[in-house]
This record gives C-alpha cells, sequence and structure tokens, in this order.
C-alpha cells in the first residue's frame, strides 16, 4: 500500500503520486468547504493533514511536515468551535480580528521565524528554511483566525498561498503548486463570501 503511494505517474506531464493526488483532492475539498462555512471542511482537512505530512517529509521541507500535526489538532479545535462555541454554544459567526492581537501576531511571526529557520538551517538538512519557516508561522496564525471566524484569516492565506505557489514549483511539487494556486483562488472567494456574513457596526469588532 505504501508503496503504491508513492509511485511516480504522470498526469498531462506533471509527474506525481497518489499520496500527493490525494493531499490535492482532499485539500480542495476542505478549503472550499471552509469558504462556505460548512463545518465538514475540518474533516477533510485532518485526513489531508496526515497525507501532507508525508508528502512534506519525503522532499526535506520539515517546517511544512510540522505544520501538518497543527493542522491535524487546529482542525479539531475548528470543528468544535464552528459547531458548539460561542456563548450560546451553537456556533461561532465572522467577526473582525481583535486589534489588540495584531501586535501579538507580529511578535510571534517574526520571533518564531528567525528561531525556527535558524534552528532548521543549522541541524538539518531542511531547504529554504526562513522561507519555509515564515510561511509555516503565517500559516499557523492564519489557521487559528479562521476556527474563529476572523475574517481576515483569508486575507493572510492569499499572501502565504501566492508564496507557497512558488515555493512548490521549485521543490518539483508541480500538483501541490497547482493546489495551492487553487487555494490561492479559493482564499479570494472565502473573504468576500465571508464578508457577506460581516456584523457592521460595533458587531463587527466584537470577539467570540
Amino acid at each position: 500500500m505504501i508503496d503504491w503511494l508513492n509511485e511516480a505517474v504522470s498526469i498531462y506531464g506533471i509527474v506525481t503520486t497518489p499520496l500527493e493526488i490525494l493531499g490535492f483532492i482532499t485539500g480542495a475539498i476542505c478549503v472550499y468547504l471552509n469558504t462556505r462555512q460548512n463545518v465538514l471542511g475540518w474533516f477533510f482537512g485532518i485526513v489531508n493533514a496526515v497525507l501532507y505530512a508525508a508528502v512534506f517529509w519525503q522532499v526535506n521541507l520539515y517546517a511544512d511536515m510540522g505544520l501538518q500535526g497543527y493542522y491535524f489538532f487546529t482542525s479539531m479545535y475548528g470543528w468544535w468551535m464552528w459547531k458548539f462555541g460561542g456563548k450560546s454554544h451553537d456556533g461561532i459567526s465572522v467577526s473582525n480580528t481583535p486589534k489588540q492581537l495584531y501586535f501579538v501576531f507580529s511578535l510571534i511571526f517574526i520571533a518564531a521565524t528567525l528561531s525556527w529557520g535558524f534552528l532548521l538551517g543549522r541541524y538539518t538538512d531542511a531547504s529554504l528554511s526562513y522561507a519555509d519557516s515564515a510561511l509555516t508561522v503565517a500559516s499557523l496564525i492564519a489557521q487559528w483566525m479562521m476556527a474563529r471566524k476572523y475574517i481576515e484569516n483569508w486575507i493572510i492565506w492569499i499572501v502565504a498561498d501566492a508564496c507557497y505557489v512558488g515555493m512548490y514549483f521549485f521543490k518539483d511539487l508541480h500538483l501541490t503548486a497547482i493546489l495551492y494556486f487553487v487555494f490561492l483562488v479559493l482564499a479570494v472567494i472565502g473573504y468576500l463570501q465571508w464578508k457577506r456574513d460581516l456584523p457592521t457596526g460595533l458587531n463587527a469588532q466584537k470577539a467570540v
């Protein structure tokens, strides 16, 4: 079974594996359902995290591999928050990110990127250690924001996905690069769709 998942196949000239194909499919379904605020998206997120942890391990993108573990647990957290979160325990609504969190996120991004990039570059054979770390930390923040239904998560995903497209093409993960281009398009759609559900006035700034 493992050998089959890693067997090289060609799709319209793109060399890939069944493992990466399954990751492509579950990832696309996950993000699409998230744009629709469908809680089932988190289930596909869990499956996708397991599949892509294996994909990234094989190409020495260790920061991205570690990110999948975070996705696994935040997908469970997101499912719970969307289903049972909020004061009435019947789910949460779209809102703006509380302003005080921007400073916290900035500190986390800078400190974690520099430290993680240094450790990967010094002690492992990681590829693109600082770029991979920066995108990983941005994704960590965006994923948590999505679980809380903060609309600005989509803005972070738009920037990160655009950068991921270039990095994965560079690493010859062509199908994954195409997937992240799909993620980029879906992130734009997600932002526009969530914006329609964003309360106006003071309620838009209210943390859930």
